[in-house]
């Protein structure tokens, strides 16, 4: 599995990124939506993990950039602001089915990735 785990907390996702590489999986990080595409643009991911709130472009709009550079990856969404439902309310106008809410358990983590994958 190759992820691209995308966060404006840098400590977070590099952390993040460091533990699933010790349990095998190819993880990828970054912490904006430019560098996300950009990363994008150069190798091909499985899945992309996406923070909800992102300053300039939050992470349901980025997931429409991101479809429209690869059709084939799938996604799934953290979040650590809000309610259950603000997020489902913005998720359902771009498909978003999956997400999680920080901070983060790295074994349900991985548990949910490999469910998105399976869909």
């Amino acid at each position: 599995m190759k992820v691209l785990l995308v966060d404006d907390e840098l400590e977070l996702v590099s952390t993040l990124a460091e533990r699933l590489t010790l349990r095998g999986i190819d993880a990828q990080w970054a912490t904006s939506a430019e560098e996300a595409l950009t990363r994008l643009q150069k190798e091909s991911f499985d899945i992309a993990v996406l923070d909800v709130k992102m300053p300039r472009v939050d992470g349901l709009h980025l997931k429409k950039q991101m479809q429209d550079k690869c059709a084939t990856i799938k996604f799934l969404f953290v979040t650590g602001h809000g309610s259950r439902n603000d997020f489902e309310c913005g998720a359902s106008q771009v498909g978003a089915d999956c997400y999680l809410v920080k901070p983060l358990n790295i074994d349900e983590l991985i548990a949910k990735m490999k469910d998105v994958l399976k869909r």
